[in-house]
């Protein structure tokens, strides 16, 4: 799988490799005694199966693996980049000669690119409201399906330098908050966890507007509220919880129970999809029980009703 970018050229790989650094291979590359494969193509190759038992792998494909690669488009949420490269890897493998290429962005800005008439074969929103208004329109082969959903988790810039200890401190004054902007779905997720904790015992009256006021940016996508709260050029963001984890540089308070928000992701095949076998089985490998076992392993848990 591949991000749309333009190609860079690679430098040749010297004819003479190191045998030293093959002897430093860790114990997941090294080969299993009398198959010539690695630990981990071995666990790609069981993973693969599961997925073309799953989405019916092989006639849709079999013309392409003799021939060019198809290329099959999705434009996803910027939030299920990590995952989405893992399910591409199980899916090629499922699939061969057909290569899926991303684009990551926030949902609202690829569904407005879609509506433009940007080629793509499929979409997978952070909510289900963009991919349903996609199917309203008359642009998709499937209805909106429900296929994942996260949790929202407030992060902090490394260090904790504004020495919050737990979210209704977000609204004291000298607060740096970032989020997104107002038709991005974390923002709309943000804005409703944000009234839910207004609403709990030992919150200040006032406490949305004054939150509201400490806002000084507003990002792209998700990625970019924690890029901000990475580099400390703002002390909290609202997140979902698969983006914190993935940083790893950031800290994290937890919301209480009663003011969590779940965030529920949908998908489509589009109809203007030029691979449109490709395109349903990408839909089902997500909602098939290996598609979901990998989202549910980054964190990810089920779709709401």
């Amino acid at each position: 799988a591949s991000a749309r970018a333009p190609a860079s050229a690679h430098a040749s790989a010297s004819a003479h490799a190191s045998t030293s650094a093959s002897a430093r291979a860790t114990p997941a590359k090294r080969a299993v005694r009398g198959t010539g494969l690695t630990v981990r193509s071995i666990g790609v190759l069981i993973l693969a199966m599961l997925v073309a038992a799953c989405t019916g792998a092989g006639a849709a494909s079999a013309g392409a693996a003799a021939g060019s690669p198809i290329e099959l488009t999705v434009f996803a949420a910027a939030s299920l980049k990590g995952a989405f490269d893992r399910l591409a890897s199980a899916f090629e493998a499922a699939h061969p000669g057909v290569k899926v290429v991303f684009s990551y962005d926030a949902s609202s800005t690829l569904r407005t690119q879609i509506e433009l008439g940007a080629p793509a074969d499929v979409f997978a929103s952070a909510d289900m409201a963009n991919a349903q208004a996609l199917s309203a329109a008359n642009l998709t082969t499937t209805p909106a399906q429900a296929f994942a959903g996260n949790r929202l988790v407030v992060i902090l810039a490394p260090g904790n330098p504004a020495q919050l200890a737990s979210p209704v401190d977000l609204a004291r004054p000298g607060v740096k908050l970032v989020t997104a902007g107002p038709n991005v779905p974390i923002s709309r997720y943000t804005v409703q966890a944000i009234a839910n904790l207004a609403r709990q015992p030992g919150y200040p009256a006032g406490y949305e507007v004054a939150v509201g006021a400490n806002i000084v940016s507003r990002e792209d996508n998700v990625k970019g509220i924690v890029t901000k709260v990475e580099l400390g050029e703002a002390d909290a963001g609202i997140v979902y919880r698969t983006d914190a984890t993935a940083s790893g540089k950031v800290g994290t308070l937890q919301l209480p129970a009663a003011a969590q928000v779940l965030a529920t992701y949908g998908v489509v095949a589009l109809k203007a999809s030029s691979q449109p076998g490709e395109a349903a089985a990408f839909v089902a490998m997500l909602l098939s029980p290996a598609g979901q076992q990998i989202l549910a392993g980054l964190g990810f848990v089920p779709a709401g009703p």
